[in-house]
């Protein structure tokens, strides 16, 4: 089944539901140079086996590029018609935003901006879990982690010409 890269792609789904992978796919049936944007840091363990993994099922034909907050700025200088920019994945930033205590509506209004401004022949995925479909957490700040991924989603999808919620990993095209 043959996909659309032109553009941006919002690809959603829950944890360990195959987004990556399907964004992965994506880039790679697109035939152009393939970037990965990682949001993620290797703070312990876990984290450090799960990057170890992605970075092994992509292979080694993958540009890696690291960047936990100035992900906007990153995309804008990364993004060309020649270029497959997979960014994994805009909860980490958020969750990043939030620690260094950054204006995480400024930043996520920066990055739909950029998105907007991006040419036609660009082609950027952006991964992302969605986290709305659950309870409401009683601390603060997962309501608010939970509040901007919502919003962050809804304003990437308006401006996303190819949106997709990936379940056990069966990607189905919401626009």
């Amino acid at each position: 089944m043959a996909h659309t890269t032109a553009g941006a792609s919002l690809v959603l789904g829950g944890a360990r539901s195959g987004k990556s992978a399907f964004a992965e796919k994506l880039a790679t049936d697109s035939g152009l140079q393939k970037i990965y944007l990682a949001t993620g840091e290797k703070r312990d363990g876990e984290m450090e086996d799960r990057i170890a993994q992605h970075q092994q099922r992509r292979g080694k034909d993958w540009q890696l590029v690291e960047e936990p907050l100035a992900l906007a700025q990153e995309l804008k200088n990364l993004a060309g018609p020649d270029s497959f920019v997979l960014v994994d994945c805009l909860t980490l930033w958020l969750t990043n935003l939030m620690m260094a205590e950054r204006d995480v509506s400024n930043e996520c209004r920066y990055l739909v901006d950029v998105l907007e401004g991006l040419s036609r022949d660009s082609s950027v995925a952006l991964v992302s879990n969605e986290v709305g479909q659950g309870i409401v957490p009683m601390e603060k700040m997962a309501r608010d982690f939970r509040d901007y991924a919502g919003r962050l989603h809804q304003d990437i999808a308006a401006v996303a010409p190819n949106v997709w919620f990936v379940t056990a990993g069966l990607p189905q095209k919401l626009k």
